[in-house]
């Protein structure tokens, strides 16, 4: 069995060069601008640390994927495909789009430069990722993270086209590409502005009941003094319905896929994602360094994830609890 490319997030060069000192194959990172679905202010990259991110990478044999992910407005065209023409000139392994238009003008302009479908891309199927290929040259897809594991072997089993998954880091409950709620309440979508929540419009006021965070005023979460608290997004916020307050669409957790690897070995998947350009290098740093030792122990017979392992992602993960989130649907 061909053993998965770890691919490992970079929000900043501290970052970059921790997932690569650490044993990444891959490391993915965005620009300065809303191009990118981690638009957050002081992440992402401009041309210089770019190009010294990549120069870093490449001595180490780190392959670098720049995330083009979000979807082209129309005046703004120009914008996104300048982004398309940067990732070329600085000589990436590959740049990951999920724009149709977007794919269409990489796959046009720059013939030889690598086309990912972003998991943006909400390519649920094999006929989706196949249309993808035929059209552009796509070579992978990333998976949305709301499949079982028996459909993504089926997608596998149905398309040449390299397929990616999530293995570690925060979930999302919606088909990613397809949610509106930041948009419902903020006028502006994580597809075209990158961010689930963008911060001007998050408030924390302290009240006599707690924290509240709200999100363009509309409060979505209330912390008791000393309670820990995320950063607020509608999706894993807790209201009030009929009468019983809690989490309503999804509860803070984090996917880890230790125990599945041999499954994900099995079936054929090319790569394995960590989710998290919006943490810290430390994080990165934990993370890529577990998944490096176990994606390698589970190409070994008998392989079952170690005590330590699994305690050293708990303590990274969302809500300090982990899940196998759809991979793992006994109702089915």
């Amino acid at each position: 069995m061909a053993l998965p490319e770890l691919v490992c997030p970079a929000g900043s060069l501290p970052s970059l060069r921790a997932a690569v000192d650490n044993g990444a194959d891959c490391v993915y990172f965005g620009l300065k601008n809303e191009t990118n679905a981690r638009n957050f202010a002081g992440l992402n990259f401009d041309a210089r640390s770019a190009a010294d991110g990549i120069r870093y990478a490449r001595e180490r044999k780190v392959k670098t994927l720049l995330a083009i992910n979000t979807f082209a407005q129309g005046r703004q065209m120009a914008r996104w495909q300048r982004a398309v023409d940067e990732a070329a000139d600085l000589g990436v392994d590959a740049v990951i789009l999920a724009d149709f238009g977007l794919l269409d003008y990489a796959s046009r302009r720059h013939p030889s430069l690598r086309l990912h479908l972003s998991v943006q891309g909400s390519a649920s199927n094999h006929e989706a990722v196949n249309l993808a290929r035929e059209l552009f040259g796509v070579q992978r897809a990333v998976l949305p993270r709301v499949l079982t594991l028996a459909q993504v072997e089926q997608v596998i089993a149905h398309t040449d086209v390299e397929i990616e998954v999530f293995g570690f880091g925060s979930l999302c409950v919606m088909v990613e590409g397809r949610c509106h709620l930041s948009s419902y309440a903020t006028g502006e979508s994580p597809n075209t502005h990158g961010v689930c929540s963008p911060a001007r419009f998050v408030r924390w006021e302290e009240t006599a009941q707690g924290m509240d965070a709200r999100l363009n005023g509309i409060l979505i979460d209330r912390f008791a003094p000393g309670q820990p608290s995320g950063y607020p997004t509608l999706c894993k916020g807790r209201f009030d319905v009929a009468g019983s307050t809690g989490y309503a669409l999804e509860e803070p957790s984090s996917l880890n896929v230790l125990a599945l690897l041999p499954e994900l070995l099995r079936i054929g998947v090319a790569a394995v994602k960590v989710e998290g350009r919006q943490r810290s290098p430390a994080y990165v740093a934990q993370v890529t360094r577990v998944l490096r030792q176990a994606l390698d122990a589970a190409a070994r017979p008998g392989y079952r994830p170690d005590g330590g392992s699994l305690a050293a992602l708990g303590k990274l993960s969302e809500g300090q609890q982990v899940t196998l989130g759809a991979y793992n649907r006994p109702w089915k």
